[in-house]
Protein backbone atom coordinates (compact mmCIF):
# COMPACT_ATOMS: atom_id res chain seq x y z
CA UNK A 1 0.00 0.00 0.00
CA UNK A 2 1.26 3.51 -0.60
CA UNK A 3 -0.47 6.80 0.57
CA UNK A 4 0.52 10.07 -0.82
CA UNK A 5 -1.38 13.03 1.06
CA UNK A 6 -0.14 16.43 0.29
CA UNK A 7 -1.30 20.02 1.65
CA UNK A 8 0.40 23.48 0.18
CA UNK A 9 0.90 25.79 3.22
CA UNK A 10 1.09 29.45 2.97
CA UNK A 11 4.17 29.64 5.01
CA UNK A 12 8.10 29.11 4.85
CA UNK A 13 10.04 25.63 4.69
CA UNK A 14 11.48 26.11 8.09
CA UNK A 15 8.60 27.27 9.76
CA UNK A 16 6.38 23.88 8.20
CA UNK A 17 9.10 21.84 9.09
CA UNK A 18 9.37 23.00 13.01
CA UNK A 19 5.40 22.83 13.32
CA UNK A 20 5.61 19.05 11.64
CA UNK A 21 7.86 17.56 13.51
CA UNK A 22 6.79 18.97 16.82
CA UNK A 23 4.76 16.10 17.72
CA UNK A 24 4.27 17.21 20.88
CA UNK A 25 2.23 20.27 20.62
CA UNK A 26 0.04 18.26 18.12
CA UNK A 27 -2.72 17.80 20.82
CA UNK A 28 -2.92 21.35 21.18
CA UNK A 29 -3.34 22.49 17.42
CA UNK A 30 -5.03 19.40 16.55
CA UNK A 31 -7.64 18.35 18.12
CA UNK A 32 -8.04 15.03 16.65
CA UNK A 33 -5.15 14.22 18.28
CA UNK A 34 -5.76 12.64 21.62
CA UNK A 35 -2.16 12.56 23.01
CA UNK A 36 1.47 12.16 22.03
CA UNK A 37 4.15 11.36 24.41
CA UNK A 38 7.82 10.06 23.76
CA UNK A 39 8.23 6.42 25.41
CA UNK A 40 11.99 7.21 24.24
CA UNK A 41 13.40 10.86 23.59
CA UNK A 42 16.85 11.08 22.23
CA UNK A 43 16.32 14.74 21.09
CA UNK A 44 13.86 17.32 19.46
CA UNK A 45 11.97 14.83 17.12
CA UNK A 46 14.13 12.20 17.95
CA UNK A 47 13.01 8.61 19.89
CA UNK A 48 9.98 6.27 19.84
CA UNK A 49 6.83 7.97 19.94
CA UNK A 50 3.18 7.01 21.13
CA UNK A 51 0.25 8.54 18.97
CA UNK A 52 -3.20 8.33 19.42
CA UNK A 53 -5.64 10.13 17.36
CA UNK A 54 -9.38 10.17 16.56
CA UNK A 55 -10.69 8.94 12.88
CA UNK A 56 -14.05 10.89 12.92
CA UNK A 57 -17.35 9.26 10.62
CA UNK A 58 -19.72 11.74 11.10
CA UNK A 59 -21.50 11.41 14.38
CA UNK A 60 -18.97 8.50 15.48
CA UNK A 61 -15.00 9.02 16.80
CA UNK A 62 -13.13 6.35 16.66
CA UNK A 63 -10.04 5.82 18.60
CA UNK A 64 -6.79 4.91 16.91
CA UNK A 65 -3.18 4.27 18.11
CA UNK A 66 0.15 3.43 17.42
CA UNK A 67 4.05 3.77 18.41
CA UNK A 68 7.18 4.74 15.73
CA UNK A 69 10.51 5.13 15.91
CA UNK A 70 10.54 8.70 14.54
CA UNK A 71 13.77 10.80 13.61
CA UNK A 72 14.31 14.02 11.14
CA UNK A 73 17.09 15.66 8.78
CA UNK A 74 16.80 19.47 8.69
CA UNK A 75 18.61 19.20 5.89
CA UNK A 76 16.38 17.70 3.86
CA UNK A 77 13.71 18.38 5.07
CA UNK A 78 11.89 15.74 6.24
CA UNK A 79 10.88 13.68 9.40
CA UNK A 80 10.77 9.81 9.72
CA UNK A 81 8.61 7.06 11.35
CA UNK A 82 8.86 3.21 11.17
CA UNK A 83 5.57 2.50 13.22
CA UNK A 84 6.92 -0.73 15.45
CA UNK A 85 3.46 -1.61 17.64
CA UNK A 86 -0.21 -1.05 16.73
CA UNK A 87 -1.93 -2.18 13.95
CA UNK A 88 0.01 -0.22 11.03
CA UNK A 89 2.88 -2.14 12.73
CA UNK A 90 6.07 -1.89 10.28
CA UNK A 91 4.73 0.97 8.14
CA UNK A 92 7.05 3.69 7.01
CA UNK A 93 6.16 7.18 6.88
CA UNK A 94 7.72 10.56 5.51
CA UNK A 95 6.87 13.40 5.55
CA UNK A 96 8.39 15.70 3.16
CA UNK A 97 8.91 19.76 3.21
CA UNK A 98 9.40 21.21 0.01
CA UNK A 99 9.83 24.93 -0.40
CA UNK A 100 7.35 26.72 -3.14
CA UNK A 101 8.26 29.75 -3.49
CA UNK A 102 7.08 31.73 -0.47
CA UNK A 103 4.64 28.42 -0.43
CA UNK A 104 5.72 24.82 1.07
CA UNK A 105 4.00 21.72 0.10
CA UNK A 106 3.97 19.68 3.01
CA UNK A 107 3.62 15.25 1.49
CA UNK A 108 3.26 12.21 3.56
CA UNK A 109 3.88 9.50 2.46
CA UNK A 110 2.89 6.46 4.12
CA UNK A 111 4.40 2.68 2.17
CA UNK A 112 3.28 -0.28 4.14
CA UNK A 113 2.40 -4.21 2.77
CA UNK A 114 -0.62 -4.20 5.46
CA UNK A 115 -1.24 -6.54 8.75
CA UNK A 116 -0.11 -9.45 9.19
CA UNK A 117 -3.49 -11.03 8.56
CA UNK A 118 -3.62 -13.88 6.31
CA UNK A 119 -4.98 -13.81 3.31
CA UNK A 120 -6.88 -10.39 3.54
CA UNK A 121 -3.97 -8.03 5.45
CA UNK A 122 -2.97 -6.64 1.79
CA UNK A 123 -6.64 -5.98 0.51
CA UNK A 124 -7.62 -4.64 4.20
CA UNK A 125 -4.41 -1.97 4.18
CA UNK A 126 -5.20 -1.26 0.60
CA UNK A 127 -9.01 -0.84 0.68
CA UNK A 128 -10.19 0.02 3.97
CA UNK A 129 -7.13 0.76 6.66
CA UNK A 130 -4.95 2.89 4.27
CA UNK A 131 -7.69 5.45 2.72
CA UNK A 132 -10.19 4.74 5.32
CA UNK A 133 -7.86 5.56 8.50
CA UNK A 134 -4.25 6.39 7.27
CA UNK A 135 -5.29 8.95 4.19
CA UNK A 136 -8.37 10.62 6.58
CA UNK A 137 -6.02 11.10 9.30
CA UNK A 138 -2.81 12.07 7.74
CA UNK A 139 -5.30 14.68 5.78
CA UNK A 140 -6.32 16.30 8.74
CA UNK A 141 -3.19 16.82 10.48
CA UNK A 142 -1.21 18.38 7.65
CA UNK A 143 -4.30 20.59 7.33
CA UNK A 144 -3.43 21.60 10.58
CA UNK A 145 0.30 21.76 10.44
CA UNK A 146 -0.13 23.79 7.68
CA UNK A 147 -2.86 26.23 9.45
CA UNK A 148 -0.66 26.60 12.32
CA UNK A 149 2.43 27.16 10.54
CA UNK A 150 0.79 29.84 8.82
CA UNK A 151 -0.35 31.15 11.69
CA UNK A 152 3.42 31.23 13.12
CA UNK A 153 4.54 32.92 9.73
CA UNK A 154 2.31 35.77 10.22
CA UNK A 155 3.63 37.03 13.44
CA UNK A 156 7.10 36.68 12.39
Amino acid sequence: MLRVDEHLASAPVDVCFKVGADVERWPEILPHYRWVRFRQRQDFATGVVEMAAWRSFGILDYPTWWVSKMWHDRDVPAVYYEHVEGVTSRMAVRWEFEARGTQTLIRVVHEWEGPRWPLIGRLAASAIIGPGFISAIARRTIAGVAEEAQAQAARR
